[in-house]
């Protein structure tokens, strides 16, 4: 039996590689008799649920189409509402969602055998555990906010924290292309960048410009941003 299966990998920073389990979502598809029939890869933090391939991803999917994932963290770390909200967007689509790490999902994968009250169990079963395993996800997410928290305050009270060191030269950049008209997608194509870096720079773009001689930037200044 054919069936088109779209496999989402996310990591929360650029600094991490968000292909890492390509190989064995790979694997896992072949070891069920399925090849992965398309990618889509993002480095994007798993509490936002407007993610530029995710969204892409359920708007090129067709009805009943797969989308395999290595944890369900992967897909969302999101709270109540909008793991609601996502979920309706699959639903309304008929997607199923396949984890590694949730076996009862896997049905998802077998061709129609089982009788339809049978079916129906496992579905009903799947989408309790999708729901438990979400809600463990946004619990841990929220864990690690809160002891990243505790720990700034604490080095705060001890003067010793002198937070995160902005990227100076990278935000005159982000803001010339935004001035010269580039498009959110364009610049995170040329700058490696996340939106909300250039949201940033949007709003602060007035300031910046008043205190900083912004010169029209070539393909070699670019550039050199890409690699370093």
């Amino acid at each position: 039996m054919f069936m088109f299966i779209r496999a989402y990998l996310r990591a929360s920073t650029k600094e991490q590689d968000a292909k890492r389990a390509k190989s064995e979502l790979i694997a896992f598809a072949n070891d069920h008799g399925h090849k992965i029939a398309a990618f889509y890869v993002e480095n994007e933090s798993g509490a936002i649920l407007a993610r530029p391939k995710l969204m892409q991803l359920i708007e090129d999917a067709h009805k009943g189409d797969v989308i395999l994932v290595e944890q369900i963290d992967r897909l969302a770390r999101l709270n109540q509402a909008d793991w609601d909200t996502l979920k309706r967007m699959l639903s309304e689509k008929k997607l199923s969602i396949v984890s590694k790490e949730l076996p009862t999902s896997y049905m998802a994968l077998q061709p129609e055998r089982s009788t339809e009250f049978m079916s129906s169990v496992l579905q009903a079963i799947n989408a309790m555990m999708l729901d438990m395993l979400a809600a463990i996800a946004r619990k841990d997410y929220e864990d690690r906010r809160n002891r990243q928290m505790q720990g700034i305050a604490r080095a705060k009270a001890e003067g010793k924290y002198s937070g995160r060191r902005k990227d100076t030269e990278k935000r005159k950049i982000i803001a010339s292309l935004l001035k010269s008209g580039h498009s959110y997608s364009d610049i995170q194509k040329m700058t490696k960048c996340s939106r909300h870096l250039i949201a940033d720079v949007a709003k602060e773009r007035p300031k910046m410009l008043s205190t900083h001689k912004v010169v029209p930037l070539r393909q070699s200044t670019i550039c050199s941003v890409l690699i370093y």
